[in-house]
């Protein structure tokens, strides 16, 4: 097992397009359906697996192509630096005082760690100056246990 990173920023408002970070569902419409909701499930279908947008379940990150793979680390505590790191970086952008707390940050990554060495998944979200959003995630891959039948995005 091993563990990839993904980082997103990006204006709240495109992150707010749930219909882009939810995987299609695999049936289409109903045959009567309207015609607007064919083609919004064409449009998730083809734009689900190639948007940079962070996926509402964190394992689907690994249907997203490999260039917004930011790293992959083979042991939890190496995956789970790499976020301390982007989380130091960020930091002073965050929208809350809380979320700024410099005590705050090392318990994330510890928890991640620990998360991660268990096979789990981690995602943390953040708003930073207005109107922006942070999300990071760790995913463990090959298998993942939230969704084992998902490949690895650098195979």
């Amino acid at each position: 097992m091993h563990h990839h990173g993904y980082l997103w920023s990006g204006p709240k408002k495109r992150f707010d397009d749930e219909a882009l970070r939810r995987p299609p569902h695999p049936d289409p419409p109903p045959a009567d359906g309207r015609p607007e909701l064919f083609q919004r499930h064409r449009e998730v279908r083809a734009e689900f697996p190639v948007v940079d947008l962070p996926p509402l379940e964190t394992a689907y990150w690994l249907v997203k192509p490999r260039k917004l793979v930011r790293g992959t680390w083979e042991e939890p505590k190496e995956a789970a630096e790499w976020l301390g790191e982007q989380l130091t970086e960020y930091a002073p952008r965050f929208d809350s005082g809380t979320d700024r707390e410099g005590a705050r940050l090392p318990l994330l990554v510890n928890a991640a760690a620990e998360r991660l060495g268990r096979g789990g998944d981690v995602s943390h979200g953040f708003y930073l100056e207005r109107p922006a959003f942070l999300s990071l995630a760790l995913v463990c891959c090959s298998p993942n246990r939230a969704e084992p039948g998902l490949e690895c995005p650098l195979r």
